[in-house]
């Protein structure tokens, strides 16, 4: 039987591209950085009881249209994410797209965002930070109605371009 080799003691650690040499925060350098196409897609869930996601259905919430506003509301975090994120570069982004589907199964909405740029940094805190303000946004129109509405699963489902490459939850 062979033996495998010993893992060099020598590899590299992986490390926090954030934390500089004496452990301060610090933004990182991206001016070396090609600028390519990236893409990310997160998503999230906003889960609720059955009467509340009928009124959301129906347009009669009292605050008013509740995916429309949602919608709006997370388009317009994922272009203001570097002013909430303190690290994160500012993005001229192409693209942001927010798809808030009801579901019945659920009991809630499914939200997705996608946002795409050509830059030298990815666009992952864009697409969560989309996700995140549209749920609350949700949580926010309805909350008169249901205080028990749970935000779940915000997370990052796909990556695609810069470095790392192609990255599917």
């Amino acid at each position: 039987m062979a033996r495998k080799p010993a893992k060099s003691a020598t590899r590299a650690k992986p490390t926090l591209t954030h934390i500089g040499a004496s452990g301060e925060a610090r933004m990182v350098d991206v001016s070396d950085k090609p600028a390519t196409e990236r893409v990310a897609v997160a998503e999230g869930r906003v889960v609720m009881s059955k009467a509340t996601l009928d009124l959301i259905r129906s347009g009669n919430a009292k605050k008013g249209d509740v995916l429309g506003t949602a919608r709006i509301a997370g388009i317009m975090a994922a272009k203001r994410t570097s002013e909430l994120i303190p690290l994160c570069h500012p993005l001229a982004l192409s693209k942001v797209t927010l798809d808030i589907e009801p579901d019945a199964k659920l009991s809630g909405c499914l939200v997705r965002a996608t946002v795409k740029v050509t830059g030298p940094t990815g666009v992952e805190m864009e697409a969560l930070t989309a996700v995140s303000v549209a749920c609350l946004t949700i949580y926010d129109m309805i909350k008169a109605v249901e205080r028990g509405v749970r935000i779940e699963g915000i997370h990052l489902v796909e990556k695609i371009g810069g470095k790392s490459g192609h990255y599917r939850a």
